[in-house]
């Protein structure tokens, strides 16, 4: 989130900035970095979790993770090394191994997710 000014009638809220909350961005990370979740599995994951949601919010949510990640991961292989107490840890700089770039339509999972919110709704069964 970009530092902005605050005044009286605005106080900057990073979720705001992010568009997602910090819970819902730590379920992101664990399923992204511990379970090795891409877009499809994490949907998959979170349609089961999130049931106060429907399908296609759920979808609409991990694609937009997705995209803000593509967007962004070329950044975080340039951080300096750094000491982080959890096990999703963003420090890649020695460990991960995973490409830098990304697309950011994600156009094959993208296409994928939405077929499992047609059929989700529809009310088929997921395997």
């Amino acid at each position: 989130a970009e530092l902005e000014p605050i005044t009286d009638e605005y106080v900057q809220k990073d979720e705001d900035d992010m568009g997602m909350t910090y819970e819902e961005l730590t379920i992101y990370g664990r399923l992204r970095k511990i379970s090795r979740c891409g877009p499809v599995s994490m949907l998959l994951n979170l349609l089961n979790e999130w049931s106060h949601m429907t399908a296609k919010q759920v979808s609409d949510k991990v694609k937009f993770f997705f995209r803000m990640y593509s967007i962004n991961r070329h950044k975080m292989t340039v951080l300096t090394p750094s000491v982080h107490m959890v096990g999703y840890s963003p420090e890649d700089n020695r460990h991960d191994l995973r490409q830098i770039f990304y697309n950011v339509r994600w156009p094959w999972q993208f296409k994928k997710m939405d077929e499992i919110v047609k059929r989700f709704e529809c009310g088929d069964k997921l395997d």
